[in-house]
């Protein structure tokens, strides 16, 4: 990617590099921009049901329609978090498919060739494809107080907006708990059986993850913590403020390594940007590690400072990810991951 790209884009595409959000808009714009169509066959579980809808956003956006949507375009996590709740839609944006065809982790356990891909790429939106889904909703995250939906290109906004309304989930400063609740309201709106067992049985195990957390965080509180995110020439490191699962993971005990908020500054608050001759700044036992498809994974860092760290020496490296699909059967594993992470952790540094 040229430095120029990356100066031209804008804040808000690399508002949280390596935090919650930017470094994976920042290395997708430059990555694959080919989206295979597929659009899917099936019906919503809502689409079967009658009756007017109802359903009040985390702005305060009321949205009011005759029915219970039947064609829903939602960016690609919300759609994740969705399926598992028994709800499909028709299209989605956001990374949705890997360069190779595959899948990326932020679809979760959808068939994406049974969606229509409108967007794979940051400031990459079909509003042509778009329309044609004659869409009920539009559906996404937030990442700021001021009501920004997520992955809905600026310079589009207006002309998506004209053709659906839109709810937005707020992800923004607060623990992942409230957005995940936010969500099972929104799938039981839409006709999701939010009895169903597996349903059900994906939030007690959330709960007893959250439970084995907390003590794992206790047992060895002098286990220092740092969630870090890579790129070829940057290293971010990441605060807890801001970023939903890390906030959470904090209110639950796990010692994070901060970066003094100076430092932070220049990332909007969520990060600070390390030359990889100075990523061993910090102390840390166990390092977590960006999972998205546009950032380097551990396995494929080559960069001798990285694998001169205590951390990475011990295997103590897991990974993380700064935008989880916000469903109970997906975030339970981030848990359980940690948890053991630190059940098994040595001091090393």
């Amino acid at each position: 990617m040229s430095n120029a790209r990356a100066t031209h884009l804008t804040r808000r595409g690399i508002l949280a590099a390596g935090g919650a959000l930017g470094l994976g808009a920042v290395l997708a714009a430059c990555g694959d921009d080919d989206a295979k169509n597929g659009g899917s066959d099936s019906e919503t579980t809502a689409a079967k049901k009658s009756g007017p809808w109802t359903f009040k956003d985390d702005r305060g956006t009321e949205v009011k329609l005759d029915k219970i949507p039947a064609n829903i375009v939602a960016f690609t996590g919300v759609a994740a978090a969705l399926y598992d709740y028994g709800i499909t839609v028709k299209g989605v944006f956001g990374p949705t498919k890997t360069t190779d065809g595959k899948a990326d982790v932020q679809a979760g356990d959808m068939d994406i060739s049974k969606v229509e891909i409108l967007g794979n790429v940051w400031d990459q939106f079909n509003v042509e494809k778009y329309a044609a889904l004659a869409p009920d909703v539009l559906i996404t995250t937030m990442f700021d107080d001021a009501g920004t939906l997520w992955y809905v290109p600026a310079a589009s906004a207006d002309k998506i907006a004209k053709l659906a309304p839109s709810v937005g989930i707020s992800v923004y400063d607060r623990q992942i708990t409230e957005p995940l609740q936010r969500v099972w309201e929104l799938a039981e709106s839409l006709g999701a059986d939010m009895t169903a067992a597996s349903v059900t049985g994906a939030k007690k195990k959330f709960e007893a993850a959250a439970t084995r957390l907390r003590a794992a965080a206790k047992a060895k509180p002098e286990i220092k913590v740092l969630a870090g995110s890579a790129s070829q020439d940057i290293f971010y490191v990441s605060g807890t403020n801001l970023s939903i699962d890390l906030e959470y993971f904090k209110a639950l005990g796990v010692n994070f390594v901060e970066p003094p908020e100076k430092a932070k500054a220049k990332g909007g608050g969520w990060y600070e940007s390390l030359s990889w001759e100075n990523v061993d700044k910090y102390k840390a036992d166990i390092i977590m590690m960006d999972d998205r498809s546009a950032t380097i994974q551990p396995a494929d860092i080559t960069e001798a400072t990285w694998k001169k760290l205590p951390a990475v020496k011990a295997g103590q490296v897991v990974s993380r990810s700064p935008e989880p699909i916000l469903s109970y059967d997906k975030v339970t594993p981030l848990l359980e991951t940690l948890a053991e992470a630190l059940e098994n952790a040595k001091k090393v540094s």
